[in-house]
Parts: structure tokens; C-alpha cells; sequence
């Protein structure tokens, strides 16, 4: 049976990658990212593990992605990767949260096709680190959101926004004030 691991890569620093993700993205027969205009933070954290791997980048349309793309992506994954092989779905951050792996996972035929998840070490977390800020204690009440909603700012301690670069003046002025 073929396998796909949806591996999280982290923030972008190769030395943030977990022991497992490294030998299974050196394992993996074939490569898979999505793919982006610019940097590809989750390919670069890895390109000294995937010299002379297979590499397939998938489009994902930003906010214009429909169900057909995910679909699609999934029908790409089981045709590449060959039987009794596995191949390896590359994120940033943690594939399960707010990535597009989630998508991917919910179209594969779980009768053709086992998964398995490699998490890594999300935005927020590293962000916690470096500032040397805890993001919650005993008692805390901790949100994490994708997207900026005022209303969901009471009976709250601690805010994690992500993917929301859009609006950054809109949430900085309100949470400013």
C-alpha cells in the first residue's frame, strides 16, 4: 500500500525540524509542497534533504482555492507515489493547523492510501520562545484564529492570529486601543 506523511517543517529554521521529519523526507520517494510565487519557506527549511528527491509542487490558487484543487492535489499524490512506497506532503508550521494538508488528507481514499502525521513547531510557539512570553498558564483562556474577530476579544487571555497579513493595520489599531 502506498503512504503519504504530511510533515510540518516548522517556521522556516532547518534546526527546528523534528528527528522523524528529517528521515522520513530522506526516506520519501517523492516530494510534495505547495507551491508559491516567491519563497518556498517549507522546501527551503529542507533542500539539504532533497537533493535528488522527486519534487512536485502543487497549485493552490491563493484565496481562490475550490474543493476541484484539493481533489485534484490528492489525485496527483496517489498516482506519484508508487505502490508500497511513500512519499511526503511538506507544510509550514504544522499540518494540522490552518494548512492545506487538512484538505488534501480529506480527499486521499484512505483504502489506497495510509496517512500519517509529522507535526512541527508552529509560528506562534517560535514566536512565544524568542520573546521569552508564555502564551498561557492555569486558568488562561487561549484563542487561536485565522481570522480577526473583534467580538471574540472578550473572556480571552491570550490571541494567536494567524494568516491574517492583510488586515494587520485593522487588528493593530483595535488591539492598540
Amino acid at each position: 500500500m502506498k503512504k503519504l506523511y504530511g510533515i510540518g517543517t516548522g517556521p522556516g529554521d532547518k534546526e527546528l525540524l523534528t528527528i522523524k521529519a528529517v528521515k522520513k523526507i530522506q526516506g520519501a520517494s517523492v516530494v510534495f509542497a505547495p507551491s508559491n510565487k516567491d519563497k518556498n519557506i517549507a522546501l527551503d527549511s529542507v533542500e539539504e534533504y532533497i537533493q535528488y528527491k522527486k519534487v512536485i509542487l502543487l497549485d493552490f490558487p491563493m484565496g481562490k482555492v475550490t474543493e476541484k484543487d484539493y481533489i485534484n492535489a490528492a489525485k496527483i499524490i496517489y498516482t506519484e507515489i508508487p505502490e508500497g512506497e511513500y512519499g511526503v506532503y511538506l507544510t509550514i508550521g504544522d499540518p494540522m493547523i490552518y494548512s492545506t494538508f487538512i484538505y488534501i488528507m480529506e480527499k486521499l481514499d484512505k483504502n489506497k492510501i495510509q496517512v500519517e502525521i509529522i507535526p512541527g513547531i508552529p509560528s506562534f510557539l517560535l514566536g512565544a520562545a524568542q520573546s521569552k512570553i508564555p502564551l498561557t498558564v492555569k486558568g488562561d483562556k487561549f484563542l487561536l484564529m485565522d481570522e480577526f474577530q473583534e467580538n471574540m476579544l472578550d473572556n480571552i487571555d491570550t490571541l494567536c492570529i494567524l494568516k491574517t497579513m492583510k488586515d494587520k493595520e485593522k487588528i493593530l489599531d483595535v488591539l492598540e486601543n
